[in-house]
C-alpha cells in the first residue's frame, strides 16, 4: 500500500491496549529455530522520497518499446476514463457482493457485463467472469463433460491452433481431473485445423470439440463447417474467442446449423492493460438449456415488495455456497475488478467504438504484413484470411533477430520455435490500432538491418 497511517506511538498504544510489549511478542510462538536473524541482502529502509526516486528510475530502464507481440495478449487503447472510474473506491474495495441491499453498484455493473457479452457472443446466458482464457477452456471442457447428458466420454478434441497456453492450463487443471484432450494437427498451408486429420475421429464418442477462431496464428477457422461436423458426431462445440473480434465476425451462437454451445475467451483485450502477464479475466457465455452446469454466478435483474428495480445473486453453484460434491466448480472468486474495466470500456466505445478497433487492428496487421513480407528473408507461414496476427518464417533463428530488435526498442514478436518446432524459424506478430504507420515502416526497416 502507497501510505502507511501508524505512528510509533499508535503502535505503543495499540500494543498497551491488548497487552504486548512490543510487535516481536505477536510471533513468540514461532520456534527460535526457525526464525531469521538478519536479512543480509536488504539495504537499509529508505524515505518515501528515495524509494520514489529509485523505483522511478528502474522503471524507466525498462523504457517504451514498440510492441507487436501479440499470442493472446494485446495492446489497444484503453480511454483515459475506463480505470478513472474503476480503481473509485466504490469498485477498488468492493469484494464478493453477497449482500444485494449493500451491494447494488457492484451487482449491476456484472449484470451490464453480463449483457455486454452475451451480446458479443449471441448465446443467451453470461457468468461473472472467470480467472483468465486458459483456466477458461478448462471449465468449459469440465462444463461440457458434465452438460452433455448424451456422452458418457472425458475426452475432448483440441486443436494444435488453440493458444499453447490455453491447452496447457487446460490439461493441468481438467486433465488432473480425468479429462483427456485429444490434439488435432493442422494443415501447413493455411494454418487451420485439418479437415482431413479431424474426420479420422468420426463416430468416436468425444465430449467436444474445441474452436479458436480467429486461432492462435491469428488465422480464421471454417467455423460453420467445423461446428456442423462436431454436431453432426454428437460432439459439444466450445468456441475459443477473441471479443474484439466479435465486433466484425460472425458470434459463436451462430456458427453453422445450431451455432456453439459454450463461448470462453481472454478479456484482456476490453480495457486491461498489458502489465508483465497479468492479471486478467475469462469469460463464459453459454445456451439457457446449460446454465446450470455452467461454474461461477450470476447475477439477475428483479424487482423487490415494492416493485422497485434491483439486483441479485441468482446462481452461484459453487463450492463456498453449496456441498463441495455438488458444486460445479471451486472457484472461490472472479476477476471483478477486470470485469468493471472490461464494462466501462464497451460501455464507452459502443458497438460501432469496437467494430472500429478491429477493422483497424485487422487493417494495420495487413500493411505490417506486406511490409514484412518485402523484406528479404521473410515470408508469410500460411495463407488465407486472419484477423490482426500472422506467423512468419525468417531464413535465420528468431531469437537472435527478437534480441536484436529489442535492442532498437522493437518488442517484434513471439518465437515459435518451443511450442512449433516443425515451422522452423518462425514468430508471430500483432498489430493493433495503436500502430501508426511510421510504426510499421519502422519495424520494416529495422527488420531489414537486423537480417543483413
Amino acid at each position: 500500500m502507497p501510505f502507511l497511517p501508524h505512528t510509533e506511538t499508535d503502535v505503543r498504544e495499540m500494543l498497551a491496549t491488548i497487552g504486548v510489549p512490543d510487535v516481536e511478542t505477536l510471533f513468540d510462538e514461532i520456534p527460535e529455530a526457525l526464525r531469521v536473524k538478519g536479512l543480509d541482502g536488504i539495504p537499509p529502509g529508505l524515505s518515501e522520497m528515495e524509494i520514489g526516486r529509485l523505483m522511478t528510475a528502474r522503471a524507466r530502464r525498462d523504457g517504451q518499446p514498440l510492441a507487436f507481440l501479440g499470442g493472446g495478449a494485446y495492446e489497444h487503447h484503453i480511454p483515459a476514463a475506463v480505470w478513472a472510474l474503476t480503481t473509485r473506491g466504490e469498485f477498488y474495495s468492493a469484494y464478493t457482493p453477497y449482500q444485494a441491499e449493500a451491494s447494488q453498484g457492484t451487482l449491476q455493473i456484472i449484470y451490464e457485463y453480463q449483457s455486454m457479452i452475451t451480446s458479443l457472443t449471441g448465446l443467451e446466458v453470461s457468468n461473472a467472469s472467470l480467472y483468465d482464457g486458459g483456466s477458461a477452456v478448462a471449465e468449459a471442457a469440465l462444463m461440457a463433460v458434465r452438460a452433455h447428458r448424451k456422452s458418457k466420454s472425458l475426452r475432448l478434441l483440441v486443436p494444435a491452433t488453440l493458444n499453447p497456453n490455453y491447452r496447457r492450463v487446460a490439461l493441468s487443471t481438467a486433465g488432473n481431473q480425468g479429462l483427456q484432450f485429444d490434439v488435432v494437427p493442422y494443415e501447413r498451408g493455411s494454418g487451420c485445423i485439418d479437415q482431413k486429420a479431424l474426420a479420422t475421429h468420426a463416430g468416436k464418442d468425444y465430449a467436444a470439440l474445441v474452436i479458436q477462431q480467429p486461432n492462435f496464428f491469428g488465422q480464421l477457422e471454417d467455423v460453420d463447417a467445423l461446428t456442423d461436423w462436431a454436431h453432426a458426431q454428437g460432439m459439444f462445440v466450445i468456441a475459443a474467442v477473441n471479443p474484439t473480434s466479435l465486433a466484425i465476425l460472425k458470434p459463436p451462437a451462430e456458427w453453422g446449423a445450431k451455432g456453439a454451445d459454450i463461448c470462453i475467451g481472454e478479456g484482456q483485450p476490453l480495457g486491461v492493460p498489458l502489465s508483465s502477464g497479468g492479471p486478467y479475466f475469462g469469460f463464459m457465455t453459454t445456451r439457457m438449456e446449460h446454465v446450470r452446469s455452467m461454474p461461477g454466478r450470476i447475477v439477475g435483474r428483479t424487482v423487490d415488495l415494492e416493485g422497485r428495480p434491483g439486483f441479485t445473486l441468482t446462481l452461484q453453484a459453487r463450492e463456498q455456497h453449496i456441498r463441495r460434491g455438488k458444486a460445479t466448480s471451486n472457484i472461490c472468486t472472479n476477476q471483478g475488478l477486470l470485469m468493471t474495466a472490461a464494462t466501462i470500456y464497451m460501455t464507452l466505445l459502443g458497438p460501432a467504438g469496437l467494430a472500429q478497433v478491429a477493422e483497424v487492428s485487422r487493417s494495420r496487421t495487413r500493411e505490417l504484413a506486406e511490409l514484412l513480407i518485402a523484406v528479404p528473408g521473410v515470408r508469410a507461414a500460411f495463407s488465407g484470411p486472419r484477423f490482426h496476427e500472422l506467423v512468419l518464417q525468417l531464413d535465420v533463428p528468431v531469437a537472435g533477430v527478437l534480441a536484436k530488435l529489442a535492442r532498437e526498442g522493437i518488442l517484434a514478436g513471439v518465437d515459435l520455435q518451443e511450442d512449433y518446432p516443425e515451422l522452423g524459424n518462425a514468430m508471430l506478430v500483432c498489430a493493433t490500432e495503436t500502430k501508426t504507420r511510421d510504426d510499421l515502416q519502422r519495424y520494416a526497416d529495422a527488420l531489414r538491418g537486423a537480417l543483413r
